[in-house]
């Protein structure tokens, strides 16, 4: 898909070329640490109208991890015990209005729609990772697709965007992709026995020396595939490193839990001149 538009964020030819043969591409400080400053206060407020309703919430254990479920967002803690630190919370649609319009950024979407192909897009799922600093835990190697796969005709073209919130590297558990692993499809999980292994890639499918730690600013977007085999490792500094995730999908299509169809306009608020 060739964009020749001169006032947009669209993929060049070669943006998407590389997109498509790595599985993920990265752009840098995208959004400026005024712009972040401001989505922050706007998650921290979201964040603690949360804490306030976990204890009306539903709450349950799987591979001993607490689960909370509050109406159709769930709220997953850290794994050590009795811990109140929140890991991740998804979805974080309708949350907080700054992050609806921070989702409808064309920063955000022109991308997306050059790896789907159409104009009309619209929001699958998103999701907050909080890893505190010195204690947050690491992501395993997975694939985002076999999580949806019963979920969504089409697992494959759910693309993500990674957006940092802090400067990421290795110490705070930056994102870590097996570049080009995307092309093998939807891979098996592990058959370990636990609650959750069928969600983690099997080892056996996981390519030794392909590894990529994508050590970035704060503002910088990570548009990445489904299929992408990614983790992360926890943090051992002494600063966060939190992110939103959002995964987008074609248009007219419902979004995953809780069913409605979120439209994508375009122009969200932060770019509005």
């Amino acid at each position: 898909m060739d964009r020749q538009h001169t006032d947009n964020y669209y993929f060049s030819r070669d943006e998407l070329f590389a997109y498509e043969e790595k599985g993920y591409l990265v752009r840098e400080k995208i959004f400026s640490r005024r712009e972040i400053d401001e989505l922050l206060i706007s998650i921290d407020g979201a964040i603690e109208s949360l804490r306030d309703a976990v204890s009306s919430g539903v709450t349950y254990f799987l591979d001993g991890k607490r689960f909370v479920d509050i109406g159709t967002t769930t709220l997953q803690f850290e794994h050590s015990y009795e811990s109140e630190d929140i890991r991740v919370v998804e979805p974080v649609s309708g949350l907080s209005a700054n992050l609806d319009n921070l989702m409808e950024s064309p920063r955000i979407v022109d991308p997306i729609k050059s790896i789907l192909g159409t104009e009309i897009i619209s929001i699958w799922t998103n999701k907050m990772n909080l890893k505190v600093e010195k204690s947050g835990s690491g992501f395993d190697w997975h694939q985002d697709s076999p999580y949806w796969i019963h979920d969504h005709p089409d697992a494959g073209s759910l693309p993500n965007v990674f957006l940092s919130f802090d400067d990421t590297n290795k110490q705070n558990g930056c994102l870590r992709v097996i570049e080009s692993s995307h092309t093998s499809g939807c891979l098996p999980g592990r058959d370990d026995g636990t609650q959750l292994g069928g969600f983690f890639t099997n080892w056996e499918a996981i390519k030794s020396g392909a590894e990529i730690s994508i050590e970035i600013p704060l503002g910088s977007l990570v548009f990445f595939d489904p299929h992408l085999i990614h983790g992360s490792e926890p943090n051992t500094s002494s600063y966060p490193r939190r992110a939103l995730i959002m995964t987008y999908q074609a248009g007219n299509y419902p979004m995953l839990k809780t069913g409605e169809i979120r439209q994508i306009s375009g122009l969200g608020v932060c770019d509005a001149k």
